[in-house]
């Protein structure tokens, strides 16, 4: 008998392990299970991949096949299902033909009398999925001033900030 939480935790174990969001920052890529549940009879992994590199996302993307592969071989074919969707893509490749929109932004904020920062942010959901609708859209966060928490609430004095820096875009 195949105990399919075992053959889970297995296909997690063949992952490299500090491949994770716990253990990478800014432009490294990672494997983030963010969902599982199973017993002896089956089993079910959820994973985010993410990577600034296309090419080292193709490269994760395929080693999540080559361990479905191994494990089918190893258990026999069909014990594994690897069903792969695409959530959302780095938008570095619409933001650059459109680097113009950074520029301004930048000296706006500078106009404001704030110091612009670019940085890698862990996040972007809406404004990548934005950016391939065509509507390149990148995060806006003065350096000091924090970025919006899930909750979605600022202080008067923040919004105040960001309505200067619109009002000079």
């Amino acid at each position: 008998m195949i105990n399919a939480a075992l053959v889970a935790m297995e296909f997690n174990n063949m992952l490299p392990a500090g491949d994770t969001p716990a253990n990478t920052e800014e432009y490294e890529g990672f494997f983030h299970l963010c969902e599982m549940s199973g017993d002896v009879s089956s089993a079910s992994l959820d994973y985010i991949i993410r990577d600034h590199d296309s090419a080292m996302f193709a490269c994760r993307q395929e080693m999540m096949r080559h361990i479905a592969k191994l494990l089918n071989e190893k258990y026999g074919e069909g014990t594994v299902t690897l069903t792969m969707k695409e959530q959302y893509r780095n938008m570095k490749e619409m933001i650059e033909p459109c680097m113009h929109l950074i520029d301004n932004a930048k000296k706006a904020v500078q106009q404001s009398g704030l110091n612009p920062e670019t940085v890698a942010i862990r996040g972007g959901t809406d404004g990548a999925r934005l950016s391939f609708m065509g509507l390149p859209c990148r995060t806006l966060e003065p350096a000091d001033m924090p970025s919006t928490d899930h909750a979605n609430t600022l202080p008067l004095k923040e919004w105040i900030m960001r309505w200067r820096i619109l009002r000079i875009l």
